[in-house]
């Protein structure tokens, strides 16, 4: 074949071949992006934790404890939950390259729905005492578990007393 037909040719093709249907911009499916993470999230599914077990002892052994106690279906801080949550305040002010993951817990008690909502408004409850002694809120997530993490075993007023808390668990 003559090269110059055959150059006419490629050029016919290559023009023909770019002439398929163009698809309008409202035809393309957007990509949908996943949600962002919210880092206040109370979804315990949704958290991507490293606990720290060395300074969570050390929480621990400046602060007399990491956990408070609730009464049944309270979420009020009674005297010695506050008194707790100060010591906390001031371990977690003096730590500042740590972060809190406040965790809210209920007895077996109630409907799965409403023990997660219990221990939300624990969790929140917590987080604001933290929050009025200084400690800034991007260091804090909050977490209900519900009834979902029982420390004691029991159908009992002991057993109760004890799942009915929050938990300052020390974080990456």
């Amino acid at each position: 074949m003559n090269k110059p037909i055959l150059i006419g040719m490629t050029a016919i093709a290559l023009t023909l071949g770019g002439c398929g249907r163009k698809v309008p911009p409202a035809e393309i499916a957007p990509v949908e992006q996943p949600p962002a993470a919210d880092p206040n999230s109370t979804d315990p599914n949704s958290l991507e934790v490293v606990e720290l077990p060395a300074l969570q002892a050390d929480l621990v052994a400046k602060a007399g404890s990491d956990t408070i106690y609730f009464g049944t279906d309270k979420y009020d801080l009674d005297e010695a939950s506050r008194a707790t949550l100060a010591a906390q305040a001031r371990w977690l002010l003096s730590t500042p390259n740590v972060r809190a993951s406040i965790e809210g817990h209920a007895d077996e008690r109630g409907t799965r729905e409403y023990n997660q909502a219990l221990g939300e408004r624990r969790a929140n409850a917590t987080r604001d005492f933290l929050l009025s002694q200084g400690v800034p809120a991007d260091r804090m997530t909050v977490t209900s578990w519900g009834k979902e993490r029982p420390v004691a075993t029991g159908s009992n007023e002991e057993a109760w007393a004890q799942n009915r808390r929050a938990v300052t668990v020390i974080i990456r």
